[in-house]
């Protein structure tokens, strides 16, 4: 059965009466996730996120004014629209490798050099830059329900265009395919903290974004795994075509599959919010909010643009490693094909691990810096090691030190996003992590593209100390970046301002902002 909640804060705020509701909005409760983006749905299906709506309304004056406290419910679909979505994403994240981890077997059946291979990859990260600011204002303007749908489209539409391309002189096709999926991955990267604020209670918001996020990651573990499997390396090329072919009618079929389930399941939002934070977000008219001037103001804040960069090189040495893993392995491994998606897994599956430790860790300390600083060093050693013991000529220790690379280097993305929210609040969630995936896509090209010329030239120790540098460099403007959390410090002014300030109506949000060093 449905139950009726009320808004509790389970880490820096008191516990909230009905009429309480400006002491809860200063503190604001996002939900942490591998991409932060929570929005909530306002008037006519309309979307603003909470922290922008609170820097709006904080500048029409210093005076709170009092509202009731709304009804809140919980509804057991909520299940279905997070496991749905979840699977559009694995969908999605599966074909961005599924050419990768076998490009040995890809670059003979087209005939191409490994360039052209490494770009089925990087389309993914090259289309995501000009397309997300346009993504996240039809997020705001259209709701989660309709970005959901044409994502699928996107990626359905995709699929089965390269059902046509199982032919040796088909590349062309194949690429544009790629294209139209890569295309999908904007509206489906940054949605699951978005998800779980509007569909989810205040104490399973964290486990429900996090669910959504290893969608992604488990349809990148799937991408290394069953592409090696489904398609064996045979000298036969019409054999070879049709392995080919059956692994693009499958994932065709269950991209359509999923496409036809967002059309007749996936609901825009529920009819009543699941916390009092949403109730509140809701009441609040969208004709407040200024996109661009938060974006101006996130571009002038000096810690989170080192935050931008620091995201960018470590992900993009994660792009990277994920796309050339295959090269890498076979270079030193011939034939192993099938152990180059294995190790592949297991580093997805090491980082699944580490970024739920990483979520967890964060909610009990809240010592945002230390813990990013500590996982970015700790990925820098992981990257050493792999480099050191990856021509050791034992796959069984390959296997270890990726997964130990994997665990640190992924377990990372949720840090990065959950710092950003901490040092741009209150602005935009979405707008934040728009931004840190975009240098995350600039540094992924660079590094691939790079990375990719020392293996052909050198070798691939010479590509991974390449990225050893970048991480060093990483690691070291980590700990120039100064620690102001400000989401906390919201938080615990509200905290000791106290229930009666707020029904005095004394404490309003300007006034927190100030404190707040806003």
């Amino acid at each position: 059965m449905p139950q009726n909640i009320t808004l509790k804060d389970n880490h820096a705020n008191s516990e909230l009466g009905g009429e309480e509701w400006l002491c809860s909005k200063a503190a604001k409760n996002p939900a942490p996730g591998l991409a932060s983006v929570q929005w909530t749905p306002g008037p006519l299906g309309r979307a603003i996120s909470i922290g922008s709506r609170l820097n709006a309304e904080a500048s029409q004056g210093d005076r709170a004014e009092l509202v009731p406290k709304a009804e809140t419910k919980l509804y057991h679909r909520r299940w279905s629209m997070l496991f749905l979505f979840s699977a559009v994403s694995a969908s999605n994240a599966f074909m961005w490798l599924q050419y990768g981890i076998i490009s040995n077997i890809f670059m003979r059946f087209y005939n191409i050099d490994s360039l052209a291979i490494d770009w089925l990859a990087m389309i993914y990260l090259l289309t995501y830059i000009p397309l997300i600011l346009p993504v996240l204002w039809l997020l705001e303007n259209r709701g989660i329900r309709e970005v959901v749908l044409i994502g699928s489209a996107f990626n359905c539409i995709g699929a089965w265009i390269k059902i046509g391309s199982a032919s040796p002189n088909m590349f062309p096709l194949t690429f544009f395919g790629q294209f139209v999926c890569s295309v999908a991955t904007v509206f489906v990267l940054g949605i699951p903290s978005y998800l779980a604020s509007v569909w989810f209670g205040e104490k399973e918001v964290s486990t429900a974004c996090s669910i959504g996020v290893m969608g992604n990651q488990l349809g990148i573990a799937i991408g290394f795994l069953v592409p090696p499997i489904l398609v064996p390396n045979v000298d036969n090329m019409d054999e070879l075509a049709h392995h080919i072919s059956i692994m693009f009618y499958i994932t065709a079929g269950v991209a359509t599959l999923l496409f036809i389930l967002v059309i007749f399941v996936f609901q825009e939002c529920p009819k009543l919010p699941p916390t009092q934070a949403q109730a509140t977000a809701r009441s609040i008219p969208p004709e407040q909010y200024s996109y661009m001037a938060s974006i101006l103001r996130l571009l002038r804040n000096r810690p989170f643009i080192l935050l931008i960069i620091t995201y960018g090189l470590n992900v993009g040495c994660f792009y990277a490693v994920g796309t050339l893993l295959n090269r890498m392995i076979i270079e030193h491994y011939p034939g192993e094909e099938v152990n180059a998606g294995r190790i592949g897994l297991t580093i997805v599956i090491a980082g699944m691990v580490g970024s739920l430790i990483c979520g967890i860790w964060l909610d009990k300390t809240k010592t945002y810096k230390q813990t990013t600083l500590a996982v970015y060093f700790m990925s820098l050693v992981g990257m050493i090691v792999y480099a050191a013991t990856l021509n050791l000529g034992h796959l069984w220790v390959v296997f270890i030190t990726a997964g130990a690379l994997g665990f640190f280097m992924t377990g990372y993305l949720p840090l990065g996003f959950e710092f950003a929210v901490e040092l741009t609040y209150p602005e935009s969630e979405g707008t934040s992590s728009g931004l840190l995936n975009c240098s995350a896509q600039v540094f992924g090209i660079i590094f691939t593209i790079c990375q990719g010329k020392i293996i052909d030239r050198f070798s691939t120790l010479g590509g991974n100390i390449f990225l050893c540098v970048f991480l060093l460099i990483g690691t070291i403007i980590t700990g120039l970046i100064k620690s102001d959390l400000r989401r906390q410090n919201a938080n615990k002014l509200a905290k000791a301002a106290g229930p009666s300030v707020c029904r005095n109506g004394s404490l309003s949000a300007s006034s927190i902002i100030k404190e707040a060093k806003f």
